[in-house]
């Protein structure tokens, strides 16, 4: 098993800190599709119990990266071309255009600084080659704009799909030409969310969420 390289966890919220630490291996890729996830190895590089470990695990594939198979164990699920296409991708086009035009009026220029930073950070990270920069700041810059449409079932979804979505954009990092396309990609959208204009925006939204099957690489299940 590839060694996570991880401190000893706290005694409180064993459960959560367990989960945080793999969901974190898994969506940056130290942790690849297929690898096998043994209780006893992590209790042991965790310093923990197996009971915490278990529970992270039961966590985790309700969150949809991690499989559990009887006699096999627990193994770390890949995020495959066709679940984004059919999966992913509708249910943030439904999503975010449902949030972003719920946000239009709520942005302030706080929010639009916010925003700007995150494109500034996604250029630094494309410049340094840094696939997991790049991505934590992709996910936080739609983060955002559903927490400021005041829309709690939009965050709630989000929360649901949000380490999926993390997985597919740092998988699809490596296969775009030129790294900049992302910030570039998000500078666009921002400009337009800075007109107010709900159908610019719609139409943004709907071509920016597109733009990221281009790049996509086939990926097995595990």
């Amino acid at each position: 098993m590839t060694t996570l390289g991880l401190r000893r966890v706290p005694s409180q919220s064993r459960r959560e800190h367990v989960a945080d630490i793999l969901r974190s291996a898994i969506t940056e890729g130290q942790l690849k599709p297929g690898d096998r996830l043994i209780e006893i190895d992590l209790a042991k590089e965790l310093g923990t119990s197996r009971a915490p470990v278990r529970e992270a695990l039961r966590q985790l594939e309700e969150q949809g990266l991690v499989a559990s198979y009887p006699y096999r164990g627990s193994e770390v699920l890949g995020v495959s071309q066709d679940e984004v296409e059919q999966v992913l991708v509708p249910i943030r086009i439904t999503l975010e255009r449902f949030a972003y035009s719920r946000a239009l009026g709520r942005l302030s220029q706080d929010d639009f600084h916010q925003l700007q930073e995150l494109v500034n950070e996604m250029e630094a990270a494309a410049r340094d080659g840094s696939t997991e920069r790049l991505a934590d700041a992709d996910v936080r810059f739609h983060e955002l704009i559903i927490v400021r449409s005041e829309q709690r079932h939009c965050l709630q979804i989000w929360k649901t799909i949000e380490p999926r979505v993390r997985a597919y954009f740092r998988r699809d990092a490596p296969a775009h030409a030129d790294a900049r396309t992302v910030p570039a990609q998000h500078q666009e959208l921002l400009d337009v969310l800075k007109t107010g204009s709900e159908t610019a925006v719609l139409d943004a939204i709907d071509h920016h969420i597109h733009i990221h099957l281009s790049p996509g690489v086939a990926s097995d299940e595990g």
